[in-house]
Parts: structure tokens; C-alpha cells; sequence
């Protein structure tokens, strides 16, 4: 008996739509979005009409009925191509419109996840603060009860999608009370996009994923009814925590995507430039830089799916989705910069598809977990 990793013919079908798109719409347009820093709303809304956007949602909510294996696959494809449209995705989805279907009210889901499934608008996840990076748990944002609102104070950076023409709502962690042993009670609240006091501000100026959105956000004195909360008070830590295990299998699947792209492109390249009276590719330094690539980009596909699978059948999956995560993003910084090598001079050329996947694979490492967060939650999942 031997285990068979092929894709199911309806993921397949899947995986060879979402590359036709990747290549034929995405790969044609991004680099002209990427370099004025601007988000790419038609793009968007084509990956919306393809319902990308719900894909592991039930169709009763708008979605496609599919899982997080497929949402991977699509998030694969896309990053081949480009990591800002792939992250405006996996954002879109895992961070913006899965707590809700997770830990929200039947009312909940359906006034937000058929508009977030279909692309026609998004949702961000509020977590990170100025102070806290990897110390989530040290959440400043508080929210006081006064009658039948929340109101809400405080600071969030980082946040994905959070300020596009289309963004209609910021999940947001928040301080809601303290445990009697004074540590605080963090809970999480949907604020609609446009609600007095919360302020968008406006974008970063990244070193990479320029043609995604990414915007700080301030609250003051912000109200929104107490039906907002998402889930149960105080239990707003367990619920991202858990939101970030699923989000890391999302994250691996794209930086497998953009190591793959390394790929891609380098062979293409090294069986085109010639040097020396003949293709670069027939020097054998090169052929094991690419043989190297390859073997990363593989393995690393095994470990996002090998996750995946463990999350749709109900099995524990932290660990794997930190191993995947780790790996995944580790390598696909090693493959943009052979990639960029491979290329020479042309590599550090924003006009080559490589120029952009070098900028963009850095933030791999830190996003949704630091590498050293993914090493110490490995560690701890072996009993240290």
C-alpha cells in the first residue's frame, strides 16, 4: 500500500482554473498595480466572481461548499504569479471572513459571510498593536460596556485589507474585564467600516505586497451594539489563536506558491539567457540551484497539505500548521534569492516577476508568527 498526495480531480479542476487566471489576468496586470502601489479592484472582483473568496465556506452562507485544502490550492496558484493578490485572499478569508463563520451567531453569518463570499466586500482581522507584535496576549485596545453598545479605544497596525474601497468590516481583539487574577479578558468585536470614530489611516509604504492593503487603525470612542461581539466574552484569545493556527496553513500555502514561482521563472530564464555561447542553464552551478529550489518548493507542499488535511478531517493540526508555516516561508526567502541570482543583473529589475517576489517573501517569516513564535510552539507541542 503506498500513499497517493495526487489532487482529486475537482481540486485539480480547481488548481488548473485558478493558474489560467493567475497567468492569463494576474501575471499581464500586477505589475503595473504593484508599482504605483495601488490595489488591483479588478482583479479582485474577478477572483470574487470565481467564488475564490468562499471557497471553504457552505453554500448556504454564498460559499462553494469546498475546504481549506482548496482555499491552499487557490492560494498556491495565485502566489506563483503574485503574493499581494494571493494575501489579499488568504486575508480575505482566513483573517477577515473565517472567525466570523467559526465563532459567530446564526445572525451573524448571514448578515456578513454573503457579501464576504462573494467578493464584494472584505473583512480584516484587528490583532496586532503598536506594542505587542508577537505578545498578542498584551493587548492595549480595550472595550467598555455602557448599555447596549460597546465602546471601544485604542490601536491596531498591520491590518490586511482594512482600508479598501470595498472593506466592510474589522474584526477587533479588545480588553472586555479582567480575571480575578487581574489578567485580562480580550474578546472579539466586529466594527463595521465607517463607524463613528474608527479611523483608517492611510497606506504603508512597504518593501513588499505593494499592491495589497495594509493600513493602521485607531479607535476612539467607538460604538457598536453589543450583537457585535463575535463569540463569547473573554474567550477572544482562544478564538485568534485558533484563527492564526488555521491562517499559518493559508500562509504556507503561499509562500510554497512564490517559491514555486522562483521556480518557474529561473528555469525559463536559464534555458533563455545565454553567456559564454551558451544557455546559463547548462552550467551545472545553476542546474543544482534550481534542482535545490525544486526540492524545497516540493517538500514545503507536502507540509501545507499534509495540515490542511489534518484541519478538514477534525484531526490536531497545531503543530504540523507550524511546521509548514516555519519551513515554508523559511525556504521561499532562500528560493527568491537564488532566483534573483540566477538572474543577475535583471533580478534586482522591478520589471522581472523575481524583483518582486524577492521584496515580497521577507514578511513570510514575520506574519501571522514570527519564525522563532513557530519555533517555540513546536517546541512546546513536543513538551517543552
Amino acid at each position: 500500500m503506498s500513499l497517493d498526495h495526487r489532487l482529486p480531480e475537482e481540486l485539480e479542476e480547481l488548481r488548473r482554473t485558478v493558474e489560467a487566471f493567475a497567468h492569463d489576468v494576474v501575471a499581464p496586470e500586477i505589475g503595473a498595480y504593484y508599482e504605483q502601489h495601488a490595489f488591483p479592484y479588478d482583479i479582485v472582483r474577478q477572483m470574487g466572481q470565481m467564488g475564490l473568496f468562499g471557497l471553504p465556506f457552505p453554500e448556504e452562507y454564498g460559499g462553494m461548499g469546498g475546504d481549506y485544502l482548496a482555499l491552499g490550492i487557490a492560494l498556491e496558484e495565485l502566489a506563483r504569479v503574485d503574493s499581494s493578490v494571493a494575501v489579499t485572499l488568504e486575508a480575505g478569508v482566513s483573517l477577515g471572513a473565517m472567525p466570523i463563520y467559526r465563532f459567530g451567531t446564526e445572525e451573524q453569518k448571514r448578515e456578513w459571510l454573503p457579501k464576504l463570499c462573494s467578493g464584494e466586500m472584505l473583512g480584516a482581522f484587528g490583532l496586532t498593536e503598536p506594542d505587542g507584535g508577537s505578545d498578542a496576549g498584551a493587548t492595549r485596545t480595550t472595550a467598555v460596556r455602557e448599555g447596549d453598545d460597546w465602546v471601544i479605544n485604542g490601536s491596531k497596525c498591520f491590518i490586511t485589507n482594512s482600508g479598501t474601497d470595498i472593506t466592510g468590516l474589522v474584526t477587533v481583539t479588545a480588553v472586555t474585564g479582567r480575571k480575578d487574577d487581574g489578567s485580562p479578558l480580550i474578546s472579539a468585536i466586529v466594527v463595521p467600516s465607517g463607524t463613528p470614530g474608527f479611523t483608517v489611516a492611510a497606506p504603508y509604504s512597504k518593501v513588499g505586497w505593494n499592491a495589497s492593503d495594509t493600513r493602521e487603525l485607531s479607535f476612539s470612542d467607538v460604538r457598536v451594539p453589543v450583537g457585535n461581539l463575535l463569540g463569547e466574552e473573554g474567550r477572544g484569545y482562544a478564538q485568534f489563536l485558533r484563527t492564526l493556527d488555521e491562517g499559518r496553513v493559508a500562509i504556507a500555502a503561499l509562500a510554497t506558491g512564490l517559491a514555486q514561482g522562483c521556480v518557474d521563472e529561473s528555469v525559463r530564464y536559464a534555458k533563455e539567457r545565454h553567456a559564454f555561447g551558451r544557455p546559463i542553464g547548462a552550467n551545472q552551478a545553476i542546474q543544482f540551484k534550481l534542482a535545490d529550489m525544486e526540492m524545497r518548493a516540493h517538500t514545503s507542499r507536502l507540509a501545507w497539505r499534509d495540515a490542511a488535511s489534518r484541519l478538514v478531517h477534525g484531526e490536531p493540526f497545531k503543530k504540523e500548521a507550524a511546521l509548514a508555516k516555519l519551513y515554508s516561508s523559511e525556504i521561499a526567502v532562500d528560493n527568491a534569492r537564488e532566483a534573483t541570482q540566477i538572474h543577475g543583473g535583471y533580478g534586482f529589475m522591478n520589471e522581472y516577476p523575481v524583483a518582486r517576489m524577492w521584496r515580497d517573501a521577507k514578511i513570510l517569516e514575520i506574519g501571522e508568527g514570527t519564525s522563532e513564535v513557530q519555533r517555540m510552539l513546536i517546541a512546546r507541542e513536543l513538551g517543552f
